[in-house]
């Protein structure tokens, strides 16, 4: 009976202490938290303003040769001479190396010597089947007065016919022997080695160099690498989310590290149909002029492309944009009762620190600083004014207050 008694003692002594907590903790708390209503916060304000904001999408990459191309040799050599080297621009049909030629000299020479061996078999041919027709003619003749015998007739048909054969064959000779010295001749006209014509478009230079003077090549060696740099691709990758925005033809500003400050344009000319599933991401290419050949292939570069552009949209500060209980929205500011009231927005276009408001239409100032304090309709001190200090009649905008918009975003 005793231990029961204590036992309740005790339950009821603990429950006491833990009444006591709760009346000095929470409900204090409560209490501050309804003091702390009625205190007023000090704010900086932002005005509305009406603005044009373009929805931009920005994007790193890289750039690459409008066109590139390896010169290698079509056949096997000592190279002799190299007459191009890393940085020369190169033009047109212009040569740029020679293999040692002493052996395709000779392959030439040898064809020459026998087109002359079959042109001579074919003029013995010729002359062999003027005798044979010559025979045939006569025995014909012979044959008819009956002086020849039916088998001078058939041996003599037999020759000439045989002399016919020997000189189409020496006429197929006479021709193979016209297509090897071709060939001889195309295989000595490799030992040059010639910048491919291009018209006369773009700016090639050589970009590498692979082999040096006396090494001994196989066809298809690379020589040196030319580069069409009059024009640079940039190569970006792009979201999902974005890739129904970019269309082919817009315009691109492109700026680099290389050179801080100064922007470079192009246009968008291709679209991947697919995306990439390791990254989710499909390949955008950027034409970009490069006359001054400033941009080189490999550097690395931001890319700015302009999509919906909205005139005389209602934008604020992205500073104003809060959020309570998970809903997006802004203080609004009323001067006069110096209170500032929670308004739940849709934004649109966000774009270089100002968002644009769509719904509800809102004007006058918004809270830009200050509202983390701040509960819907809680007192605001106004910039320039004193706590309890009563607001002016008529009051001028602060010059501390300063717009975080611009009336006109510029974009390319």
């Amino acid at each position: 009976m005793k231990k029961i008694i204590v036992i309740l003692i005790l339950v009821s002594a603990v429950f006491f202490l833990g009444w006591q907590i709760y009346q000095k903790t929470f409900l204090s708390q409560k209490s501050t938290g309804r003091r702390s209503r009625n205190v007023s916060v000090a704010v900086e304000l932002s005005p509305i303003v009406k603005a044009t904001i373009q929805d931009i999408g920005k994007y790193t990459g890289s750039l690459y040769p409008f066109s590139e191309f390896i010169l290698a040799p079509k056949i096997a050599g000592r190279i002799d001479r190299i007459r191009l080297n890393i940085g020369d621009t190169v033009k047109s049909g212009q040569l740029a190396a020679i293999i040692e030629d002493e052996e395709y000299l000779q392959q030439v020479s040898q064809a020459k010597a026998e087109i002359e061996v079959a042109r001579a078999n074919l003029q013995e041919q010729e002359t062999a089947l003027e005798n044979a027709k010559r025979e045939y003619d006569r025995t014909v003749a012979l044959r008819k007065k009956q002086i020849a015998s039916e088998s001078q007739l058939d041996t003599a048909a037999s020759a000439f016919k045989t002399q016919q054969a020997k000189l189409k064959v020496a006429y197929s000779r006479v021709a193979q022997s016209e297509a090897a010295l071709k060939v001889s001749n195309a295989r000595l006209a490799y030992t040059q080695i010639h910048v491919p014509d291009n018209n006369g478009i773009g700016y090639r230079v050589v970009g590498e160099r692979f082999v040096d003077e006396g090494a001994m090549l196989s066809p298809n060696t690379p020589i040196v690498s030319i580069l069409d740099i009059g024009k640079l691709i940039a190569a970006i990758h792009v979201i999902e989310r974005d890739y129904p925005k970019i269309k082919k033809g817009f315009k691109a500003v492109i700026s680099t590290d290389a050179f801080p400050g100064r922007s470079f344009y192009g246009k968008v000319v291709r679209i991947a149909p697919l995306f990439k599933e390791k990254s989710r991401e499909a390949r955008v290419e950027i034409e970009i002029p490069n006359t001054d050949h400033l941009l080189k292939p490999g550097m690395f570069v931001r890319t700015e492309i302009g999509f919906e552009e909205h005139d005389q949209a209602t934008v604020v500060p992205v500073e104003a944009l809060v959020k309570r209980d998970g809903i997006q929205g802004v203080f609004l500011v009323d001067r006069d009762k110096k209170t500032a009231r929670f308004v739940p927005v849709t934004t649109g276009i966000v774009n270089k620190g100002i968002a644009e408001i769509l719904d509800p239409p809102v004007s006058g100032d918004v809270v830009v600083l200050g509202h983390h304090m701040l509960e819907d309709g809680g007192s605001i001190i106004l910039p320039g004014q004193q706590p309890g200090s009563k607001a002016p009649e008529k009051h001028k905008k602060s010059d501390q207050v300063q717009s975080k918009a611009s009336k006109k975003d510029s974009t390319p």
